[in-house]
């Protein structure tokens, strides 16, 4: 599999992607499985209700954000929970740090967790000399492999079990194996050590409930309860609109989250936190702390953006994206990939501009709306990032007078028909050269003719066809 370099230009990651033969075919049969499980979990029950209630629900915690933050925080405290605010992830780094250093951690194992990839805390730990590990056994592969995840559910969706199995021999000197039991096996030794020597655990939050005070991350490997309740400390790093306002309600999120996303009626683990281990309770942590992270999330709300914070990582608009599925994650060059990505990345960046090309890295096809279990309009949010990247002036010099001198042509009945009447001579003097098709045309319409051919415009615009039908009609 080719190597993406993530600090390349938007085009050139594209390429690469696309040069991959084993890429596609690797990320299709992945997502097609998801989704095939994903529309039988959601037939067998009112999947269109669950839908509309878990939005119902999500938005009006972003209407009153602020009360049921209060309310949680408090409830945190009331559990013995130490609660910390972040502005950014530098701050939420700085934080996860800290503790870690206070308590004289030396190895940090990890659940899954894609609030921790958005500020890169691996990096921040390791920078302090503290180990990290990732305990989830996709992440833990692609961490040995020096890579980020690729989706958000299935981190090493993009690869082949081949590459798995020589990642294994070069990293940890395992034997070349196919059989994936025993890659597992293998894994699962290594990780088990792991938990029993590290002392301090961190996750992401799938849900916080405000009412109780408790958190919540989904698993189906059982190490998320591993990682918050074997090491001496845990630490949650939680963005903000991760709270929900009731045990019912994280229920009913937990529901449509994991039909969504796998297609199970219920995930294999949902572990819940309430606090550190009481004097009366023989295991659990001894320290519990929660991040609350903004990172542009407020900013997004500032924006116009605020409906893709009902976003509960799923991963099905991944799943059923065509461009997803021909260019997989890396390529997008962001922390979030596929449509809710394009949305993400430029609307949480400080200056939007800075993920400007995947506003246009899709279709607009809106099946990413169709399977979304909060219903986020993702092809409408495109389109206004699209318009906003226009009023910014993002785009290249060039194309901004290209769609200037159509505007005008558009406007001026005689320019049209001028256009129209050149170009239907221009290219079919270049079909008559090559044989009826246009083989080839200058820059930048190489764009298209590189993979296609180019057919020829009428000899003769509708209008003057129309006007030849009509002198016959009067004729007879």
């Amino acid at each position: 599999m080719a190597v993406i370099n993530l600090e390349a230009p938007f085009k050139e990651r594209v390429a690469n992607a696309l040069g991959d033969s084993h890429l596609a075919p690797a990320v299709v049969r992945a997502t097609d499985r998801m989704l095939q499980a994903r529309h039988k979990a959601m037939n067998s029950i009112d999947g269109e209700g669950l839908r509309t209630q878990t939005r119902q629900m999500k938005e009006d915690v972003l209407r009153h954000l602020p009360d049921y933050l209060e309310q949680l925080e408090r409830n945190f405290q009331a559990n013995g929970i130490v609660v910390h605010w972040a502005r950014d992830g530098v701050e939420a780094g700085e934080i996860v740090r800290g503790i870690g250093l206070q308590n004289g951690a030396k190895t940090v194992v990890k659940s899954k967790s894609m609030a921790t990839e958005e500020i890169h805390l691996n990096h921040v730990l390791e920078q302090a000399g503290l180990k990290v590990v990732e305990t989830d056994l996709g992440e833990y592969i692609i961490q040995l492999a020096g890579e980020p995840p690729s989706h958000i559910v299935a981190p090493v969706i993009h690869k082949r079990l081949e590459e798995i199995a020589e990642i294994f021999h070069e990293k940890l000197d395992m034997p070349r194996t196919m059989d994936p039991t025993e890659i597992t096996s293998a894994a699962r030794v290594r990780l088990r050590n792991e938990f029993f020597g590290a002392q301090m655990g961190v996750s992401g939050c799938n849900f916080a409930i405000a009412e109780t005070g408790t958190i919540c991350i989904v698993t189906n490997e059982g190490n998320g309860r591993m990682v918050s309740s074997m090491p001496k400390v845990y630490v949650v790093v939680m963005g903000i609109e991760k709270v929900v306002p009731t045990v019912e309600d994280a229920l009913l999120q937990l529901q449509a989250l994991t039909r969504s996303s796998t297609g199970q009626q219920m995930t294999v683990y949902c572990s819940m936190t309430s606090g550190p281990r009481q004097p009366d309770q023989p295991d659990g942590p001894e320290q519990v702390h929660v991040v609350l992270m903004d990172n542009g999330r407020l900013q997004m709300l500032e924006r116009g953006y605020g409906e893709a914070l009902l976003c509960v990582r799923c991963g099905a608009c991944l799943n059923v994206c065509p461009v997803y599925q021909e260019i997989g994650g890396h390529a997008y060059g962001s922390t979030y990939n596929g449509p809710i990505g394009a949305v993400i990345s430029p609307a949480l960046a400080p200056e939007i501009a800075r993920f400007k090309e995947l506003p246009h890295a899709t279709t607009l096809c809106g099946a990413c709306r169709d399977v979304c279990p909060v219903k986020i309009d993702l092809p409408r949010l495109l389109v206004d990032l699209r318009s906003d990247l226009v009023e910014a002036k993002t785009n290249p010099r060039v194309e901004q007078l290209a769609i200037q001198g159509y505007v005008k042509a558009m406007s001026s009945r005689e320019m049209y028909e001028r256009g129209g009447k050149f170009a239907s001579v221009a290219s079919n003097l270049l079909a008559g050269l090559t044989g009826g098709e246009i083989k080839w045309m200058p820059p930048p319409l190489n764009g298209w003719t590189d993979h296609r051919d180019f057919p020829p415009f009428a000899k003769k615009s509708f209008r003057e066809w129309w006007e030849e039908r009509q002198k016959l009609r009067n004729r007879e």
